[in-house]
């Protein structure tokens, strides 16, 4: 077999080993003609080349990030050749307890969590998917019984075709609609999770959120809300299921309402297989989160700051806002994927108690500034800055004694740093030298 690999990042690298173990011709076609290649690697590489002549493959992998379109216009007709790392290890996974987990915003939190909730229960667990794991790096380690838990973006779900039989449905928002090249396809990318179900599987989404539940209701299988009964919901600032108290809201670490949320379909995910409150608990009330989501750096002069690069959608911005305690300095901006920014305002708006000034940075803060004068906010400031050293330095000049300076900027990364990751670990560095 004559496989070609499109694009040599994470999913590609596995991608490379995978197919050459089972004695597969593996090219590697990358639009970066400077990639490090294994030695002995057939290529294509460059931005002219990298697509050449695919029809001549058996079969084409894409990496997630590669839209099939992009293939197919330069190579027509060979649709039916082209799969991806998630839709080929859930064909050949010796296990079928495979949990899906997808959605706009949580999804790494989420999935982190309920992983950490079934290995407390005493399950073997193995993640991976879009959170930077490619589950071919696990699948050898594999055995009927385990279970695996898959963060899956839009991108990786946009041709995804296989079942995977407990399925969740997140928070969703719009988001990717340049790449998907629509709303519509974005969200119908997140249906072909549930759209392979069988009535013997399961679909969880977001009681109030009626994207959620419209996804997620395209599934054949049980439908169960979370944030409502029979899921895990909040009621008297609890955390309950079925009947059960999981622990009250002040315990959970986790800064911010969206994070009971996410707590809650955690929980909800786990009441499906193990019924064990208190491991439930233990996981709810320990977690302190994941690098880049409302991380505390440290607190300095009095200031305290908090990095969030990983807000890249308007609403992740929002949800800062509420959950970080006190008056705040915000950091927003950055590469403008052209959303609608109204609710974005209105939310700014709602909590502007909390906020003490917004520094807007990068190619989004003209249209910003816009729509944050339209909705009566006008503490702001446009900032020509370019270097994270020039942005911390802006948003210090703002902040007083007993004040967070907080890194949410709403929009992806890329007009100004190379992914979400950089922009996150140079504020760090910036602030842990102060």
């Amino acid at each position: 077999m004559n496989v070609a690999v499109i694009g040599f990042g994470v999913e590609g690298q596995s991608a490379l080993h995978y197919w050459r173990d089972l004695g597969a011709t593996v090219t590697i076609c990358d639009i970066n003609d400077a990639v490090t290649l294994p030695a002995n690697t057939p290529s294509q590489l460059g931005s002219e080349h990298y697509l050449d002549n695919l029809q001549h493959f058996d079969l084409i992998v894409r990496s997630a990030g590669i839209h099939p379109d992009v293939i197919t216009e330069k190579n027509p007709g060979v649709e039916d050749k082209i799969t991806t790392v998630i839709n080929e290890f859930v064909r050949v996974s010796p296990t079928r307890n495979i949990i899906g987990i997808t959605g706009t915003k949580g999804k790494g939190t989420t999935s982190t969590l309920t992983t950490r909730m079934l290995e407390a229960a005493g399950y073997r667990v193995f993640l991976g998917g879009n959170i930077g794991k490619s589950p071919f790096d696990f699948l050898p380690e594999l055995t009927p019984d385990d279970w695996v838990v898959l963060e899956l973006s839009s991108h990786q779900l946009h041709d995804f075709k296989e079942n995977i039989p407990l399925a969740v449905c997140l928070m969703m928002a719009g988001e990717h609609f340049l790449w998907h090249k629509s709303g519509d396809n974005y969200y119908n990318a997140k249906r072909n999770l549930f759209l392979h179900q069988t009535e013997r599987d399961t679909a969880i989404y977001f009681a109030d959120n009626e994207l959620s539940h419209s996804i997620a209701g395209d599934s054949p299988g049980k439908k169960i809300p979370y944030y409502a009964s029979p899921g895990a919901y909040v009621e008297d600032r609890k955390i309950r299921i079925d009947n059960e108290i999981i622990c009250d809201v002040s315990d959970i670490k986790l800064l911010g309402v969206h994070n009971w949320q996410n707590v809650c379909a955690a929980a909800t995910i786990t009441w499906q297989i193990a019924q064990v409150p208190d491991a439930i608990r233990n996981v709810a009330t320990t977690f302190t989160g994941l690098p880049h989501r409302l991380e505390f750096v440290l607190e300095h002069n009095n200031i305290r700051y908090y990095n969030d690069s990983f807000a890249s959608a308007p609403p992740s911005s929002v949800a800062a806002a509420e959950a970080i305690p006190g008056k705040k300095v915000i950091i927003l901006g950055g590469f403008d994927r052209e959303l609608p920014l109204e609710e974005m305002a209105a939310g700014l708006k709602e909590h502007s108690d909390g906020i003490r000034h917004l520094v807007l940075i990068g190619a989004s803060a003209t249209r910003l500034a816009a729509e944050l004068d339209a909705a009566g906010i006008q503490n702001y400031q446009v900032s020509d800055a370019r270097t994270m050293e020039e942005i911390v330095t802006v948003a210090r000049s703002f902040a007083q004694k007993g004040d967070a300076v907080v890194l949410s900027p709403g929009f992806p990364s890329f007009d100004m740093f190379k992914n979400f990751e950089e922009r996150g670990l140079l504020f760090k560095k910036v602030v842990n030298t102060l």
